[in-house]
Formats: C-alpha cells, structure tokens, sequence
C-alpha cells in the first residue's frame, strides 16, 4: 500500500515504518499495558481552491484511559460532487481497515469505520449515506454515520480545517 510513507502522529511525527507494523506494536504495547482498545477509522475531506484534502484518521480509544491518533493527508486536484467526494472518504477509510483487520481480528481489537456523513436527509452529504453503509458492512465492517462517527466528523475534520 503506497500510503505507508505518509502516516504522522498528532505531534507531527513521522511514521517511518510500514502502518502495519506500527499498528501491530501499539496493539501489543497497549495490550502489555493492560489497556482495552477499540479502534475507530475514518476520513474527512475539505474542498480548498481547486484542491480537495482527504484527511484519515486511525483513532485507538483506550477504553476510560483516552487515546491517540495516527493521521494521513493526501490532496487531489479532481473535481467531484458532494456524493463522490463522501464516497471516496469511505474508500480511503475501508482501504486502510481492510490492509489492517486481520491484525485487529488477531489482538481481538474492536474496529469500526465512521464516514462523515449526516443521517439528516435535510444535509447534501446524506445522498451518499445508503451507498456508504452498504459498502462498510458489505466489507464486513463496524459502520457509524454523524452523529457517532467521531473520527471522521471530529478528529479527520480537525486534520482538515
């Protein structure tokens, strides 16, 4: 996956080493710690000029002890309406989920893929909401929409703004 490169911490760290391997330590050091995980995925994206920012976020929630993020941005010049734009947010979160749900099946971690998208048929976003779902849970995954999916609509849209 040619993303590998490109992945940070919250401070702005680099992660040198490929996401799976990243994500495989912090499962075990976290397990080490006797913490319980769950891990949230989602992408946000922002239209800029010409450009449109995707932001994924890996959320790791440590359950009533906080957590931590790992972060990846990527820019596009292509045009899209609202409905490919949510849609291609929920490809870049299932690509990441996918490259990584046998770690998490193995660490017996929870994972759920959030899109940012409203379940309000009164917002734009919502034309894309049926097609979103149906391709989460058709990959096997966890799906939440706003008002829960946090890590796409809180954490990936602060990466953004």
């Amino acid at each position: 996956m040619e993303q590998q490169q490109h992945w940070r911490k919250l401070d702005g760290t680099r992660i040198t080493r490929p996401i799976e391997d990243e994500v495989r330590a912090v499962l075990v050091r976290e397990k080490e710690m006797g913490h319980t995980v769950k891990v949230c995925i989602g992408t946000d994206s922002q239209v800029k000029g010409k450009e449109t920012e995707f932001a994924t976020v890996i959320v790791f929630v440590r359950k009533g002890k906080g957590g931590f993020m790992y972060i990846h941005n990527e820019t596009t010049l292509q045009k899209m309406n609202i409905k490919q734009r949510m849609l291609t947010e929920v490809s870049k979160s299932i690509e990441i989920a996918y490259a990584l749900c046998r770690l998490f099946t193995i660490y017996n971690v929870d994972m759920e893929v959030h899109a940012d998208i409203n379940t309000n048929p009164n917002f734009k976003s919502n034309d894309a909401l049926k097609e979103a779902m149906g391709y989460i849970m058709g990959m096997g995954f966890v799906f939440k929409a706003k008002p829960h999916a946090f890590a796409s609509s809180t954490c990936a849209n602060k990466v953004v703004q």
